[in-house]
Parts: structure tokens; sequence; C-alpha cells
């Protein structure tokens, strides 16, 4: 069997469910799907943010420079950019199950080697710029894995929820990087803290292995596939004009629409500032406001948790409280986001005000992100080409995130001082902290400007 054959779209079943079964099986498949895609995604984040939590442990043990670990934590960004852009137009034609399933497992591989690398650099004494190079090359491969999540865990809404469910179940999906963040810094930086930054790594590669399975059992590719109707026969939905086009055509469409483009950008000053907090948080934290790397961990962790809020309930809070107006919610969690961001960074504060500061910024950052990135580009392009609209805004808002990676790193590390030969660095955020805080300002001023004229472009289409 070939790469093609095996990863293509599951043909439909001989067998068919007997017509008294359907209901009771499909929903049944479909829970199946949904709630494994969710949780193996979620599993997915730990198997990325393990650098996140390591990086200073490894700048003290001077294994690492926090411009290094900027250009590593790019490399992902860089290559996931790239990644998430083909894979969401080719996941439209693969078997969701095995293609996701691939990308976990590759990653939890990763993960193992660079926590075994950093184990053999302290007993066969490794050279620092042979760990660099691996570990740069490691965490861009693992970005290209880390592609392949996010194009089939939102594919499967496609194929077995109808357009009157896509919403909430959407919006819970969408929560799943601030559960992956939460387990990564909160388990992961405990077991740091206690074995060492190596079995950070180790530990990410056991939770990716367990996601790994959890895909393989419990996910379907299509109902078709299972012996049953489509998702459009079973919710008796009205079969539109894109739905029996070729799945490239509507790929086509997407691709020349002036309105995806403009939520592209807005999404990559979104995760300008998103993976900035979690990517920097908790050196933030340690350095500026002389947090534990425990304690740091855990305020970064609860803002995880808020996350998983602010996303769940971002389209109840658009359909229902603002009636489907996607105005009026960017602009309220953008600016309560832009204001608990610019306290988080230039006030003090003890532990439970700084949990306060990152918890608002991650549940407004989290409404934005599902109504910008999620909501608006459901609104305006055809539903066929769900995985080519994600790779269309995921190319964007990766190469941002790794930009914001270096521009971060250097930004920190050009800002150091040393006192003396002996002296600890003194470290100076605000240059670091401006550039974040212009992103978090700009992400929900350019949709905003621009949401009728895209909505006018969307209806003459």
């Amino acid at each position: 069997m070939g790469l093609y054959s095996f990863y293509r779209i599951s043909k439909p079943s001989q067998s068919k469910v007997p017509a008294e079964k359907v209901p009771e099986v499909y929903k049944r498949l479909r829970r199946n799907t949904f709630w494994a895609a969710t949780v193996a995604y979620s599993l997915y984040y730990v198997c990325r943010l393990s650098l996140s939590v390591v990086k200073q442990p490894l700048i003290d043990s001077e294994l690492l420079t926090a411009g290094q670990l900027g250009i590593i934590g790019s490399s992902l960004l860089f290559v996931y950019a790239v990644g998430k852009f083909m894979n969401g137009f080719i996941a439209d034609y693969c078997n969701i199950r095995r293609f996701m399933a691939t990308g976990l497992a590759v990653s939890a591989l990763i993960n193992l080697l660079m926590g075994t690398l950093g184990f053999l650099h302290g007993d066969m004494g490794i050279a620092s710029v042979a760990v660099f190079i691996s570990f740069a090359v490691l965490w861009g491969v693992n970005g290209w894995a880390q592609s392949m999540g996010s194009p089939p865990g939102i594919i499967n809404l496609s194929r077995w929820f109808p357009l009157n469910k896509r919403g909430t179940y959407y919006g819970i999906f969408s929560a799943t990087p601030y559960i992956g963040e939460f387990l990564s810094f909160i388990v992961i930086g405990a077991i740091v803290g206690t074995f060492g930054w190596q079995s950070g790594f180790i530990f990410a590669s056991i939770a990716g292995v367990a996601g790994t399975l959890a895909i393989l059992f419990f996910v379907s590719d299509t109902p078709e596939s299972k012996g049953l109707p489509s998702v459009q026969e079973l919710s008796s939905e009205e079969i539109r004009k894109e739905d029996q086009m070729k799945t490239s055509q509507v790929q086509k469409m997407v691709l020349k629409h002036p309105g995806i483009w403009i939520i592209s950008a807005a999404s990559a000053f979104i995760y300008i500032t998103k993976y900035a907090v979690a990517g920097w948080g908790v050196l933030f934290l340690q350095k500026e406001k002389l947090f534990s790397l425990e304690s740091a961990s855990q305020i970064i962790a609860f803002s995880a948790v808020f996350g998983v809020v602010g996303t769940v309930l971002a389209g109840w809070l658009s359909d229902t409280v603002f009636k489907s107006d996607r105005i009026k919610p960017a602009i309220l969690s953008g600016v309560l986001g832009f204001a608990a961001l610019a306290l988080f960074l230039f006030t003090d504060g003890n532990y439970v005000t700084n949990v306060v500061y990152v918890s608002v910024f991650s549940l407004a950052i989290g409404v934005l992100y599902c109504i910008v990135a999620g909501l608006m580009a459901v609104d305006i392009v055809p539903r066929k080409a769900t995985g080519a609209a994600l790779g269309i805004v995921g190319i964007s808002s990766y190469l941002a995130a790794g930009i914001q990676d270096i521009a971060s790193g250097y930004l920190i590390e050009g800002n150091m001082q040393h006192a003396g030969e002996v002296a600890e660095a003194v470290y100076n955020f605000t240059p670091v902290s401006v550039f974040w805080l212009a992103a978090a300002l700009v992400s929900f001023l350019l949709p905003v400007f621009n949401w009728k004229k895209m909505m006018k472009q969307a209806n003459q289409n």
C-alpha cells in the first residue's frame, strides 16, 4: 500500500448500518471522534510547549542562551506555518484518523530524542553548539509534525457535525491549546523542578503516545466509511452549491478571497501576543518579578484555564448575547486583553495579582481568537474548504509567531546588563513589552475596521 492509498480519505463502506440503528451509531461515533480528537490535540500542545517550560533551566545551566532558544523556538513556528498551510489543503483529501495520529507519533518521538540528547550531554559531554544545532533541527521537524494536528481536528467537525451544531463544538475544540498549556506548565513544570529539564521532554513524549493511541482507537474518518449516510443526509441539511463543486475549485475560491487574508493578518498579531506570554511568560516572571520556576509556571498555567473559558464561551457570546454580531465581542475582548496585558507587563503585584492579570488576558485573547480566526472566517468562506481556510490563517499566524520568538529572544538578550564578570545578569523587559503590547492593539483593530467590507465581499460571492 502506497502513501497515497494509506492516507487518502476513506471510501464508503460496502456494509451499511441498519436504518433503525443509524441514529444511535451516528451519535456514538460522532461523540467518540470529537472527544478523542479534542483530547489528542491538547496533547499535541504538550509536545509543543515542553521547550517553553525548560527555557530557564537551560539558560541557568549555560547550555543555551535566550537568543539561541528564540531561534530554536522559531524553527518550530516557521516550519509549522508552512506545514499548516500545506497540510490544511492536503487534509481536505485525507483520512483524518491516520493523518492526525502520524503527526502526534512523530512529535512524541522528537521529544523523546531531545530528552535523551539532554541526558547524553550531561553523561558524555556533548558540546553545547552540537546540542543547539540538534535541538534547532529536531524542533523544526516537530513543527511539521505539529502542523498535522489542527487541520484534521477541525475537518472532523465538517465531516461529522451539521452546521447548526458546529459553532458550539468549534468553541470546545478551540480550547484544546489552553488545556495543553495548563498540562504543560503545571505537570511538566513540576517534573522539571523535581527531576531536571530533560525529564520534561520525556513526559511530553509519553503524553504524545497516549494521544496517538486515543486517535487510533476512537477517531473515525467519515460517516460513510462506517456504513452511515453523509452528515447532510443525517441532519436533513440543504446541499449547497459549493458542496457539489470539486474540492480544488472551492479551495481556489478561498485563496482569492481578500477577507480571509485580512483575518489571517489579524490572527498573526493575536498569535504574537499569545505566544509571547506562553513562550516567554515564565522567564519574564522569574527575572522581572522574581518568582520561582514553580510559581511562574503556575501563574502561566492559570492563564491557560481562563483561555479555555474564553474560547468555549466565544461562540455563545457572539451568537446569543450579541445576536451574531462579531464586532462588539471583538472590540470588548480586544480592549480587555490589551488592558490586562499592560498591567501584567508594567506593574508589579503579588502571586494572586499576576494570576488575575494573565487569566483575564487569556480569557480575552481566547474570545478574540475564536471570533476572528474562527467565526469570522466561517462567515465569509465556503464550507467545503475548511482545511484550506485554516491553512491560510495558520501560515500567517505562525510566521508571525516565529518572528516574535526570534525578535523577543534578541530583544531580551540585547537589553541584558552585567555589572561584573561574575554578577548575575540584569534584564530589561521594557522594549520587548512594548512590542508585545503593540501587537495586542493591532490584533483587534484590524478586523473591526474591515469587517463590513469583508461581509459585503462575501455576500457578493
